[in-house]
């Protein structure tokens, strides 16, 4: 096990925050993860898990990160299987996402077209259970493999097992958790797959796709089309992280009551929402912050982004400390105006 030390972060992490990893060790295979792990209890000692680094899009650095860094890189992408229901298709962890979206239309298998343009890693696509305009990864997981850095065995999850949530999972949670099944800095993501089934069905209930079929009169897009309309209107909504440091999304979207909802629209009629199948009604924090005054606004070098108020950028220079200053001030408007508390998406180190 080759480590690195002292390691820049700023080209790991997409707000592109200055840090430093004391140690950090690449990962280019299962295999050699399951090797070094017998060594980790020398690099990190017992009380503190390692941090455990992919494409760095749901990220904020804080301070130099004392703790070992298992920087993922193992990549690859298959076919696993035809049927006639669907298909089965295998990434590497360290494969970024939005490629393998791509690559998995060039091989004639859609279905993931919705989720185009979305930062980071295979990897972390099951950690959070991303999902943008009508699909979530959860929708069309089939597996995935890992490694627990307990015991250095490799095992491998279903859906049920990975527990998906709302932008959730099991590996969000720590051991002492909920009936002491997370694996919160207990495992290493190495290889997931995906059931894409056929016949494909377009997914377009979305309001910025129904704006797209009507400004092009396309009323039956394929996926390749459905791919390049997500990417469009990813583009013109959100900075590119090469440009404008950023995490994407900063907070969950809410969910509460309809007598919630109700109360909230007879203060703000304009406030936008979503019903959901389980009869809660899902808000748009965008809507909540913009509606507080905080777009184009910042605290320091970090700043809330001028074309979507959920996005919160760095500015140039920005530290963790500002970012997540200006996170807690607009946690802050939110409540004190709708008594609604955000939840951050990124993960805080």
């Amino acid at each position: 096990m080759l480590v690195e030390k002292n390691v820049a972060l700023q080209p790991y992490n997409s707000f592109g925050i200055q840090a430093r990893a004391l140690k950090l060790v690449r990962v280019h295979s299962q295999e050699a993860l399951e090797e070094m792990v017998s060594g980790l209890a020398q690099e990190v000692g017992d009380a503190v898990p390692p941090l455990v680094l992919g494409g760095g899009s749901n990220l904020v650095i804080t301070g130099d990160i004392k703790t070992l860094v298992i920087k993922v890189e193992i990549a690859g992408r298959r076919l696993l299987e035809e049927q006639e229901k669907g298909f089965v298709v295998e990434a590497g962890a360290g494969e970024s996402w939005h490629d393998f979206v791509a690559w998995t239309l060039e091989q004639g298998c859609p279905g993931l077209e919705n989720l185009a343009l979305i930062p980071g890693s295979v990897g972390a696509s099951p950690v959070q259970n991303i999902g943008a305009y009508g699909v979530e990864l959860q929708d069309r997981f089939h597996s995935l493999d890992a490694v627990d850095l307990r015991t250095g065995r490799a095992f491998t999850l279903n859906a049920a097992q990975c527990g998906f949530g709302y932008r959730d999972s099991v590996f969000k949670h720590a051991p002492s958790g909920d009936k002491g099944l997370g694996l919160s800095g207990c495992a290493v993501i190495t290889r997931v797959r995906f059931w894409l089934p056929r016949p494909w069905k377009p997914v377009l209930g979305y309001a910025d796709l129904e704006r797209k079929i009507a400004e092009t009169g396309i009323q039956q897009p394929d996926a390749r089309q459905i791919f390049d309309w997500v990417c469009a209107i990813r583009r013109a909504k959100l900075p590119d992280p090469a440009v404008i440091g950023n995490a994407g999304s900063f907070f969950k979207n809410p969910t509460v009551s309809v007598e919630q909802c109700a109360d909230i629209i007879a203060r703000d009629p304009k406030v936008v929402h979503y019903p959901m199948a389980d009869g809660s009604i899902k808000l748009a924090a965008g809507w909540l912050i913009d509606a507080c005054g905080w777009k184009g606004r910042g605290v320091g070098n970090a700043g809330v982004y001028d074309k979507q108020a959920l996005v919160l950028v760095n500015r140039g220079g920005a530290t963790g400390g500002e970012v997540m200053t200006l996170a807690k001030a607009i946690q802050t408007s939110v409540y004190e105006r709708f008594g609604i508390l955000l939840e951050p998406e990124p993960v805080v180190v």
